[in-house]
């Protein structure tokens, strides 16, 4: 912690480089990815501040869009589309995925009832021919598809989409390489980007 604090003490310390954030912002891409401290997407990215505006959840999970009910995560996402107009939203899965892991091993998570109530929301149980791969990669594949799906329901991001001012992509980030595939739905495969 203190060497978090050493930095947060001098991070301010140039208030001209961060002046011009106080008239707004215009990110051009919401990141949606997982809460897991090895993903960062402004490390992933080299993006600065003002350029991702970010929604993290358990597991990068989007959960279907309820206009009775609103979520925290919905409204980020309309914000994001109608009010900012980002012109990207990039689904981020991750490799060593706990969250996806734990769906498709069908872990035990009575001792963290909201972890269990929220993992519900993954939709469709990701598809995963090896369940012992630490690193999920194909179910991670598979869940972030998912999760692109249920953005499409959105009904903001289906006015944009027709309107060809938006566009989606999907991301699988390796946390032991560093390596960013991007989804291609032409061949509905993950590639190095």
């Amino acid at each position: 912690m203190k060497s978090l604090i050493d930095n947060a003490r001098v991070f301010g310390q140039r208030p001209e480089a961060f002046a011009k954030l106080a008239g707004g912002q215009s990110p051009e891409v919401l990141f949606i990815t997982c809460s897991d401290s090895r993903v960062v997407p402004a490390l992933i990215t080299g993006a600065g501040p003002g350029e991702l505006f970010e929604l993290r959840t358990a597991g990068n999970i989007v959960p279907a869009y309820a206009s009775t009910a609103p979520t925290g995560e919905a409204a980020t996402i309309e914000y994001a589309v109608q009010v900012l107009g980002v012109q990207h939203i990039v689904v981020c899965g991750h490799s060593h995925c706990g969250a996806v892991g734990a769906v498709v091993r069908h872990e035990d998570l009575s001792a963290a009832p909201a972890v269990r109530n929220w993992l519900a929301h993954a939709a469709d149980e990701p598809v995963c021919s090896d369940k012992t791969d630490p690193t999920v990669a194909e179910a991670v594949h598979h869940h972030v598809r998912t999760q692109l799906e249920r953005l499409r329901s959105y009904p903001g991001i289906q006015r944009r989409l027709r309107a060809g001012q938006l566009a989606l992509h999907g991301w699988y980030y390796e946390v032991h390489t560093g390596t960013v595939l991007a989804h291609r739905a032409e061949s509905d495969t993950f590639e190095t980007l």
